[in-house]
């Protein structure tokens, strides 16, 4: 089995956040690996990973970081593949994080997802797999299903409760 999303953290103590995107793509059946790398800290390992990604099958980065949040810029900087950002709440309530990641010079983008929304991108990986690979879509469709299954169910129970003044 070989990893179609690289997980890429600037540190392990990302993962309490970046763990739910891995939870999804476990659940959702795509293959993924996980590292850290700083882009501050260890740029040459950055710089390698991003310019080999593509040639190993990796078909989506999803990368967090906090605080000075340059390691999904300078991935994106450095390979054509889609690259999704995950701004993680560190500092500045995660408002820096976003700031580095959404306002990237043209020709460098990072989509980016909600702060701390890990499980967001990896859905937006998933949905990028998903049009060239008919099984991921099967079981994408299946998962929004759930969610539109869940919200239905929620309802059918905010409709039993009984209240003098609540209208039925």
């Amino acid at each position: 089995m070989k990893p179609l999303v690289s997980i890429i953290m600037g540190s392990t103590s990302d993962w309490m956040v970046m763990e739910g995107a891995a939870n999804f793509l476990n659940e959702i059946q795509i293959p993924f690996e996980i590292e850290a790398l700083s882009a501050h800290r260890t740029p040459e390992k950055v710089n390698e990973f991003s310019r080999t990604a593509q040639a190993r099958g990796i078909k989506v980065i999803i990368a967090g970081a906090g605080m000075a949040a340059h390691l999904p810029g300078v991935i994106a900087s450095c390979t054509a593949l889609p690259v999704i950002g995950v701004p993680v709440k560190a500092s500045l309530e995660g408002l820096d994080a976003l700031l580095s990641m959404i306002q990237m010079p043209p020709g460098i983008p990072v989509a980016t997802v909600g702060i701390d929304a890990s499980r967001n991108a990896a859905i937006l990986a998933a949905q990028i797999i998903a049009l060239s690979d008919p099984e991921v879509a099967h079981r994408l469709a299946a998962f929004k299903e759930g969610l539109k299954e869940k919200v239905i169910k929620a309802d059918d129970e905010l409709k039993k409760i009984k209240l003098p003044y609540k209208v039925d």
